[in-house]
């Protein structure tokens, strides 16, 4: 992983010097592990901002709290490690003003992700500097995956497997939605566990799968993103599982989703549920290099339209080491799908207080066409009580 970080942050470093970009202050945790290696502690969100700043010709910073750095430095390929602290004279602004300089000329971040705090103090130090964005650049390379990170996908994908297998062992009446949660994680961490060592970098990476579950069951399918509560499943249930957030490995995210049935499938739910698996499907059969995003998200649209249903949902969206990267199968994104492409491609109707229908899949485009990162049966599936 860390030699893979290293080979990026020098292949980013000459990008910006072909573009005469000096230096570029990276906040996005899923940017800095994608090119420093590092993730995984007590970060923005208690006030502690890090940052890996990449200079076109000289080696690369990082800034961190103290309290981080042992953990940052045994964990990053970057030798250069700065240290900050809550209290005193050794802010992280001054850290930060150390590689910057005291008049730079313009200062490259990722503006639509840079934390409010960051990005008032650059305003408030350097009054009248352009801040301009470095995102497209980096997005640009995250695209395209190497052969080893579809390979740690491919190893997310095995346990996101795992999870849904328990998922489906964990449905029958009378059983409540946290125990199935509970289920999942469990397999999951036990799963990803097989694929860790307790040496070098790997040491850590915790296998804990975590974040609450994204289900939904009954009448209440029809909603999205609710989480596991204590209802109590029912003979005839629909039951929507979806692992977006739960399904990730060595920071990269997949999605995943699929919808059972307790026991027996109602005759208008079963119409549901086929449509967008066929939906998804006749997406899926889309992938492959030379075609436009939009494209895909075409051919499920015309499935929906041809069963009589509506969707106000995308068909799919790039996956790595973010949830949400570029580009996104959905209508008016122009952009034409080459090998090493991974998206979380979805299948998905609701119908508001009633039912719905739901599947996702990950997969990454190759040079023919398209091989699955998850996998789980892809057909109308009804548990056994």
């Amino acid at each position: 992983m860390l030699d893979e970080a290293r080979t990026r942050t020098v292949t980013l470093q000459a990008r910006m010097l072909d573009l005469g970009i000096q230096r570029a202050v990276f906040t996005d945790e899923s940017s800095i592990a994608y090119l420093a290696g590092f993730w995984g502690y007590l970060g923005i969100e208690f006030g502690r901002p890090s940052m890996l700043v990449i200079d076109a010709k000289e080696a690369p910073v990082v800034i961190t709290p103290l309290m981080e750095s042992e953990m940052v430095s045994a964990m990053t390929w970057v030798e250069d490690v700065r240290t900050w602290e809550d209290s005193g004279q050794r802010t992280w602004g001054r850290a930060l003003a150390e590689v910057l300089g005291n008049k730079p000329d313009e200062i490259w971040v990722e503006r639509r992700c840079i934390p409010a705090i960051v990005r008032n103090h650059l305003d408030e130090t350097y009054p009248g500097v352009p801040i301009k964005d470095i995102s497209p650049v980096l997005g640009v390379m995250r695209m395209i995956k190497s052969p080893f990170e579809i390979q740690v996908m491919k190893e997310a994908g095995q346990i996101a497997g795992a999870m849904m297998a328990a998922a489906h062992l964990s449905l029958r009446a009378g059983a409540q939605e946290y125990e199935s949660a509970l289920a999942v994680i469990e397999a999951g961490s036990r799963k990803a566990a097989t694929f860790l060592t307790d040496k070098g970098w790997e040491r850590f990476i915790s296998p804990m799968i975590h974040n609450l579950q994204i289900m939904q069951s009954g009448k209440d399918t029809s909603m999205v993103h609710r989480r596991a509560s204590v209802r109590r499943y029912q003979r005839a249930d629909p039951v929507y599982f979806c692992f977006c957030n739960l399904a990730q490995f060595k920071q990269y995210k997949l999605g995943f989703d699929r919808m059972f049935h307790i026991g027996e499938v109602e005759d208008a739910a079963a119409r549901v549920q086929e449509a967008a698996i066929d939906a998804q499907q006749a997406a899926i059969a889309t992938i492959r290099p030379g075609v436009e995003a939009q494209e895909v998200a075409a051919a499920a649209n015309d499935i929906y339209a041809e069963r009589g249903y509506e969707t106000g949902y995308r068909t799919g969206r790039s996956i790595g080491v973010a949830y949400l990267e570029a580009p996104e199968l959905k209508t008016g994104d122009t952009t034409v799908l080459q090998p090493g492409m991974t998206f979380a491609v979805d299948g998905g109707i609701s119908i508001e207080g009633v039912t719905a229908g739901r599947i996702g899949d990950s997969v990454v485009v190759t040079e023919t066409g398209f091989d699955y990162l998850t996998d789980y049966p892809r057909t109308l599936l009804v548990t056994d009580s």
